[in-house]
């Protein structure tokens, strides 16, 4: 697995996906619900995207909504995934994540990108074309304010002046960071040029898979370019899934929400994204070519999810953490057990947990018959000296 990762790291990115029929309120609350069921079971990452149309990714500010999931919540770290820098000032956005590292106490990961859809920048004015020189150009303000420099800096769409943020965040030297990467090298690029973790979004898409190697060289080489250091630790890949205990199952589970899906896809993406005409043709479309940068789609069993991670670890050389893109093609109760099976039987694989507990069944079965009579023996030696006392106790009674 990897190249030396040990320990490895789970969790979900959650862009999120609700249907346009859906109480919008009680999307937020399941949102929320299953966040809280992955603290309960253990993962160690949650990542909430930012989007402001095409109705399915509904949530506008993932700094409004990881600071009511901070509170309910313990143990699991909570990530922007991703702010779209290319629609906020530099400073005005920074003054907001080092706030929220503050009232997190630590527990955000500052996730970034240019915006994903391109209905977003042209509500905003914004050229899609220049999104990713966006990014890079208020990325390069945001590290050096939260680094508690001074900036003064001007471009066609943001001016800073002597600019400084008035409070740093909790974390020292300054929050973690990781930059969204997809097909383009653009976020290899700027988490190596900035020295930060990159999220590679993609990975599961045909490209995106073949490009992993590529794009981690292209980080590690911009690294040292600028002088930085990068680490494997600090990587993350994205794979939608669904487990149940048998394959049939899996599959069967998709029928709620699999279709409704797809059309917001080929919606949203136009013809770039195929159309399904019936739920076994989405089911081949999702498992086979996949959805674009969306991805191939992983359906089956606990073993079916191991198999894939060796297959990602193989080509990437090696990553920290594996995080699951959130969907809803599943209902409520389907889906928290698709990850508490993944919890179960996944995890443990990656994380080490039962190496010594094998080993220690196995000793023990070895060896049972070794200690049993010395265990049988001191059981009869209690008894034998409980009736020799009882006996006593009698002889006596019966002299008085």
């Amino acid at each position: 697995m990897g190249q030396g990762i040990g320990r490895m790291k789970f969790g979900a990115f959650f862009a999120p996906f609700h249907g346009n029929t859906v109480n919008p309120t009680l999307g937020f609350e399941r949102d929320f619900s299953l966040i809280q069921w992955l603290d309960e079971l253990t993962y160690d990452e949650a990542w909430v995207g930012e989007h402001h149309s095409g109705a399915y990714e509904c949530i506008a500010s993932p700094e409004v909504f990881l600071a009511t999931a901070a509170e309910r919540t313990k143990h699991i770290r909570l990530a922007t995934g991703v702010s779209s820098l290319s629609y906020h000032h530099p400073l005005v956005l920074a003054d907001r994540i080092a706030q929220l590292d503050h009232q997190m106490r630590g527990r955000l990961i500052f996730g970034v990108g240019p915006g994903q859809l391109v209905a977003d920048a042209y509500m905003m004015g914004v050229d899609p074309a220049d999104l990713r020189r966006r990014m890079d150009e208020s990325l390069d303000c945001i590290v050096r304010l939260l680094n508690g420099e001074t900036v003064t800096h001007k471009t066609d769409w943001f001016t800073l002046r002597e600019a400084r943020c008035q409070i740093l965040p909790y974390q020292y030297p300054s929050v973690e960071m990781a930059v969204a990467s997809a097909i383009s090298p653009t976020g290899a690029r700027a988490a190596g040029k900035y020295g930060i973790g990159m999220l590679s979004v993609a990975a599961s898409s045909p490209e995106g898979f073949k490009q992993l190697a590529n794009h981690w060289s292209i980080c590690e080489a911009k690294a040292a370019e600028h002088g930085k250091t990068v680490s494997r630790e600090n990587w993350r890949i994205v794979t939608p899934f669904h487990v149940a205990e048998t394959r049939e199952q899996a599959f069967e589970d998709l029928r709620f929400g699999l279709m409704d899906m797809m059309k917001y896809f080929r919606k949203f993406g136009g013809s770039a994204f195929p159309t399904a005409s019936s739920f076994e043709e989405a089911v081949n479309i999702w498992t086979s070519g996949g959805l674009g940068a969306f991805g191939i789609g992983v359906v089956g069993t606990p073993d079916d999810l191991i198999a894939h991670i060796n297959k990602l670890q193989d080509q990437s050389g090696g990553f920290k953490t594996f995080l699951s893109l959130a969907h809803n093609a599943a209902d409520f109760t389907a889906t928290k057990k698709s990850y508490e099976l993944f919890a179960r039987h996944v995890m443990p694989v990656f994380q080490h947990s039962n190496n010594n507990r094998t080993a220690s069944l196995e000793w023990a079965a070895e060896n049972a018959d070794r200690f049993m009579p010395s265990y049988i023996g001191g059981i009869q030696k209690a008894i034998a000296e409980h009736e020799a006392e009882q006996a006593e106790r009698a002889k006596a009674a019966a002299a008085e």
